[in-house]
């Protein structure tokens, strides 16, 4: 036998070993999540916006179409990083405000010691752990006040940190901007200096950084990674080539996009027949301003956009690194699309030809979401009719197109309704996706406290009972690795929501649901998910059973009467 021929055999036997290692060791996990994203926006769930990445991913992988958030950034982040319900993660509503100062431990503002996080635990299966984005997990993010963070991503397992502690900001120009440990400047960073800085790539490009390190520096590991984009959260920023590709493309309205969506979604196999479509919100034909109105929109297109442009720079070097085959991508967003008028009202403010203020020094920003003036020196603008999208400019996209977003549901970001807690979740896993599932729709509810318990499963990590010296609590998901290959979930508990007085349980094909202030509804999700039948009135029984297990996993978890600001102290029923 020759040398080509033995050659081939080892190289044969390498590819094989190769092969059977990349399945057989623990996989690598990257989460992304989105902000302030509706149900129907990303190209895979209906929208007309160009997410070929995303797409791409849903198509060699699982969508979930029944996958549920908490309804608000801060709850979300600290669900989805313990497993646990937020009010259990410390985060019963906000990390700042009123909740903060009654002493209740399910809203103290700060991620709970006795909660490990998604990187704390994975930390017992040799995981190396790593962050690009959005906190948001603890009130402490004053760059004057703060020098020594205790509930920062580093001090709750992360390695590598990229990212901003505040919830919100300029994307041109973030606050609370931090390193690892260290708050920096974007303008001053002798790590990062990009032609034109704009937050969105910071994230992506960090995330690849961190997968490109970690394949020179520790390849025999396995890792964890949480990408937390801003994206598409208020202020409407984003760069003018990504604007330029939605020119005139929502000029028809809410009305013609909304039915396009719809029709989509039907043949993508994602809108049942027997549901009743929520109604339209906004008149176009009413709409003073088209322009600004288009003009909204299609920023907020462009932001998706380049964040997506992101997501396939990070597949591409995952590739490059032969690390895709065993690495398991989830995609999800953080609520429901915003209604949230920041921005939008009062007097339109013409913007300046030169800056009229000085220019900021190279350092950080104070911890303020709404800037006063842009890094230049020109004052930041709000009110009807700015156009959206440079970075003196603060404006967000209105009700009329989150409603748009949460195509066919009803409500926002906030409510408990499906049109705040629904989001789509894209599973890719090459390894651990039979190919026969790729493309395939998963119906089985599952929530956020599931990706704990999942990541726990497929990395044969141990969840602590005890960390840290504090007595830690038990999971609440169930993993979703089964629903990966179309089995069925172990799940034996109902999920449930609160946020701001906002209700909700669902339990099989039933959904339990009240607006703050309001009386339950009842809906079967299963015929009309759009929660346009409500049959509290005519099954009387089953609102009882549900409502009272409601109230017994409120007082578990320590729920307490909300009162918003102004209205009196919470916590006294």
């Amino acid at each position: 036998m020759n040398k080509q021929f033995w050659c081939s055999i080892v190289l044969l036997c390498v590819g094989c070993f190769n092969s059977i290692w990349a399945v057989e060791r623990p996989p690598n996990i990257i989460i992304i999540m989105t902000d302030d994203v509706g149900y129907s926006d990303i190209g895979c769930y209906g929208g007309e916006i160009e997410t070929p990445n995303l797409d791409k991913l849903a198509s060699g992988g699982v969508r979930f179409t029944q996958f549920y958030n908490t309804a608000r950034c801060c709850p979300t982040r600290a669900s989805l990083l313990t497993g646990l319900y937020p009010h259990q993660a410390g985060i019963g509503h906000m990390v700042d405000g009123w909740t903060t100062k009654n002493g209740a431990p399910a809203y103290t503002g700060e991620l709970s010691k006795r909660a490990v996080t998604i990187a704390e635990a994975l930390k017992s299966a040799n995981y190396s752990t790593y962050m690009a984005g959005k906190w948001h997990v603890t009130a402490k993010t004053n760059p004057s006040s703060e020098s020594n963070p205790t509930n920062w991503p580093l001090q709750r397992g992360f390695d590598r940190f990229y990212g901003t502690i505040h919830g919100a900001g300029s994307f041109f120009d973030p606050n609370t901007l931090v390193r690892d440990n260290t708050f920096i400047s974007p303008y001053a960073d002798n790590e990062y200096q990009p032609k034109e800085f704009y937050y969105t790539d910071a994230i992506n490009d960090h995330a690849v950084r961190f997968v490109n390190e970690h394949k020179q520096r520790s390849p025999e590991k396995p890792f964890f990674m949480y990408m937390a984009h801003t994206a598409a959260h208020w202020p409407m920023h984003a760069k003018d080539t990504d604007i330029a590709k939605y020119k005139g493309r929502y000029d028809s309205g809410y009305d013609a996009i909304r039915a396009s969506r719809l029709a989509k979604m039907k043949q993508l196999g994602l809108l049942d027949k027997r549901w009743q479509v929520s109604p339209q919100v906004g008149n176009w034909s009413e709409v003073e301003n088209k322009a600004w109105e288009s003009r909204c929109m299609e920023v907020f297109a462009a932001m998706l956009d380049c964040m997506d442009q992101g997501i396939g720079r990070l597949v591409d070097s995952l590739k490059a690194n032969g690390q895709l085959e065993n690495t398991l991508i989830l995609y999800l967003q953080d609520n429901g699309g915003c209604a949230e008028e920041n921005g939008r009202k009062g007097p339109f403010v013409a913007r300046l030809d030169k800056p009229s203020l000085p220019p900021l020094a190279n350092d950080y920003l104070q911890p303020d979401m709404v800037p006063k003036q842009t890094r230049d020196g020109f004052p930041v603008r709000q009110g009807n009719g700015v156009m959206p999208g440079g970075a003196d400019t603060f404006v967000a996209y209105g009700e009329s197109w989150a409603n748009v977003s949460n195509t066919p549901f009803r409500l926002y970001k906030h409510w408990q309704h499906e049109g705040g807690i629904s989001t789509p979740l894209i599973a890719h896993w090459p390894a651990g996706i039979q190919s026969q599932r790729h493309g395939a729709l998963e119906s089985q509810p599952a929530h956020l406290i599931d990706l704990m318990s999942t990541c726990v499963a497929i990395s044969g990590a141990k969840y602590p009972t005890e960390f840290s010296g504090e007595s830690i609590q038990p999971m609440e998901g169930v993993s979703l690795a089964s629903a990966f290959n179309g089995k069925p979930l172990s799940r034996s508990q109902p999920i449930f929501w609160e946020h701001e007085g906002n209700r909700a349980i669902r339990d099989g094909d039933w959904k339990l649901v009240s607006k703050h202030l309001g009386g339950w509804e009842l809906y079967n999700i299963s015929s009309d998910r759009t929660e346009m039948q409500d049959l509290a009135q005519t099954h009387t029984d089953r609102v009882q059973t549900m409502a009272a297990q409601w109230e017994a996993w409120s007082k578990r978890v320590g729920v307490i009467p909300w009162a918003p600001p102004g209205k009196g102290k919470a916590g006294k029923k």
